[in-house]
């Protein structure tokens, strides 16, 4: 897939799976199992809107993916919180599930003036 904002999400979907490998093992069914599932559910929805062909459709998909951005974000301060990240880390993957929110609202912005463009 060559849309930007999904390869920004697989970026970080994989740097959040290298990160929580380094999580006590009796996180592993809980907070591991929950940021593993949010952060590649960020990229999930930004294939599944991308693969739909109405602006509505692909919008909801994309407001998903959206959310599980922020979704990420709670599950890195519940990290930050027990100890498991640092400050630094926190700040760094934080940064990165914002961009992907930026991006994510400019792909919908960017639809939505293609929809509005089509009907005019």
């Amino acid at each position: 897939m060559d849309l930007e904002v999904w390869k920004k999400s697989r970026v970080l979907r994989n740097d959040i799976s290298i990160l929580t490998k380094a999580f006590p093992p009796e996180e592993k069914y809980r907070l591991n199992d929950q940021i593993i599932r949010s952060s590649r559910s960020i990229g999930n929805n930004i294939a599944e809107g991308h693969g739909r062909y109405h602006y509505a459709d692909a919008a909801k998909f994309l407001i998903n993916a959206r959310g599980s951005a922020i979704e990420t974000i709670d599950h890195l301060i519940i990290a930050l919180d027990e100890n498991y990240i640092s400050d630094e880390t926190f700040t760094k993957f934080k940064e990165d599930c914002e961009e992907c929110v930026k991006m994510i609202n400019g792909y919908i912005t960017y639809l939505r003036n293609q929809s509005t463009a089509k009907v005019n």
